[in-house]
């Protein structure tokens, strides 16, 4: 993604990175780097949403829209804040490669001011593309057979092309026909109930549950794909040298999260003379630091390198949990109440801990997402029994644990109802997408009203 007016320096064209971290790097040195930097230790207290979400033109929905009127509706929003670059509660806006645009909440110190600083910023967002004709659809893949052009030219992800091109056609429409949401919490203390160690494995067997309840991408191109979330399994198709978790089994995430980032493959070296952001095929990270690049790697590239992995769970001193298909209207608040409430909680995160249990899969089953149980979450969502009961049981702490949290009471009536609606009854928004399909009454996905 692409600040709106970039704020890193290494993104503006010509400029250079700080001179700190431009001397050569070693081993470790990157690995001490990363466990301080990736991971913040302490005890949980902020959240933060990122929500992703199409573009479509109300008059012609089918039709791309041209970066022109893109821009004009981001020009006419009330950006402001220190730098002005945020939305009235502080919010920050990103493009992506095929126009998707990305609303970043601030970091919130409780759930129930997340949910109102989103939603406040959110409002501003849609009224300003509304004012424009334009209509923001939450989704996981675009639902409609419309051209997918990269509205972007930026280097990285002509370099992102590059790259992913050379092994089908999964990182294109990744790019370009793809949106989610993002969950973002505290990476934890070293010890107690908010353990690093706990968090970690939790945010993990959460995942294909959070994939099932939360399945909303059932179209690519126009047809159904046969997918609950297409946009799940075009991620277990791309690059898994940075789609895959990391290795199971190292009792600290700090080390099995260093080894990942070494073993993963350069995507592209930067560059400031204006050449193309290459790097040679197959290079790892750790290669590059064992004198396989075109010239040392410095702390910077470390940083970037870790810009362009894209793990389920993916670690920003924070823990950023990227299985969520993008939702619609205000449906994000639900999968961030639930989120929250079983990492935070720790009673609930004791009971959603055990309710995964069973669907724990053998120690040779291929790391997720490309794990049996992940694809079945994909392809079946709720339907799935196993899935089914893991969601209710799941969504039952998550119940408890907001009736603990003072101020909660809408929020725990509001993941209730969802509760209801879609695992209960072996569905999820997928399934909504569907029925509209099959009785020809809608060619978007429709926007529900704020819970």
């Amino acid at each position: 993604m692409i600040p709106l007016r970039p704020t890193d320096p290494t993104d503006r064209k010509g400029a250079q990175p700080h001179a700190d971290a431009v001397s050569p790097l070693t081993e470790s040195a990157a690995r001490s780097h990363m466990a301080g930097v990736c991971f913040k230790i302490g005890p949980p207290r902020l959240v933060g949403v990122e929500v992703e979400s199409f573009v479509h033109d109300e008059r012609c929905p089918d039709q791309p829209v041209p970066p022109e009127r893109l821009n004009a509706a981001l020009d006419a929003l009330p950006l402001g804040g220190p730098d002005g670059t945020s939305l009235p509660s502080g919010s920050r806006l990103t493009l992506e490669p095929g126009g998707q645009v990305e609303l970043s909440s601030p970091p919130a110190d409780s759930l129930t001011a997340c949910v109102a600083d989103t939603r406040r910023d959110l409002g501003a967002l849609r009224a300003a593309f509304a004012a424009q004709g334009l209509r923001l659809t939450g989704t996981g893949t675009d639902p409609l057979a419309r051209p997918r052009t990269m509205v972007l030219d930026h280097p990285r992800y002509l370099a992102m092309e590059r790259h992913f091109d050379a092994a089908g056609p999964w990182g294109r429409i990744m790019m370009t026909g793809t949106a989610s949401l993002q969950v973002c919490l505290d990476a934890g203390a070293e010890d107690g109930p908010h353990a690093l160690e706990r968090r970690w494995l939790l945010a993990h067997r959460l995942g294909p549950v959070l994939v099932a309840a939360f399945a909303n991408s059932p179209l690519l191109d126009g047809r159904p794909t046969g997918h609950r979330s297409t946009r799940q399994t075009v991620w277990s198709r791309m690059d898994p040298s940075r789609t895959l978790a990391p290795a199971p089994g190292r009792g600290d995430p700090r080390e099995a999260w260093a080894d990942y980032v070494l073993d993963a493959e350069v995507l592209c070296v930067r560059r400031h003379d204006g050449l193309p952001w290459t790097a040679p095929a197959g290079l790892t990270f750790g290669d590059w630091l064992r004198g396989g690049g075109e010239r040392p790697p410095t702390l910077a590239d470390l940083d970037y390198h870790r810009t362009t992995l894209f793990p389920p769970v993916r670690p920003h001193g924070h823990l950023e949990l990227r299985m969520i298909d993008a939702q619609p209207g205000d449906g994000w608040v639900v999968p961030t109440a639930l989120v929250t409430a079983l990492l935070d909680d720790p009673l609930a995160g004791d009971a959603a801990l055990a309710a995964l249990e069973p669907l724990q899969p053998p120690r040779d089953d291929p790391r997720p997402p490309r794990s049996d149980l992940w694809r079945r979450a994909a392809a079946l969502a709720t339907a799935d029994p196993g899935l089914r009961r893991a969601a209710l049981a799941c969504f039952a702490a998550a119940d408890a644990a907001l009736g603990r949290l003072p101020g909660a009471e809408r929020l725990r009536a509001t993941v209730a109802a969802y509760a209801e609606r879609y695992p209960a009854r072996g569905r999820c928004p997928a399934d909504d997408q569907l029925d509209a399909l099959r009785a020809g009454t809608r060619r978007t996905p429709p926007e529900e009203a704020a819970p």
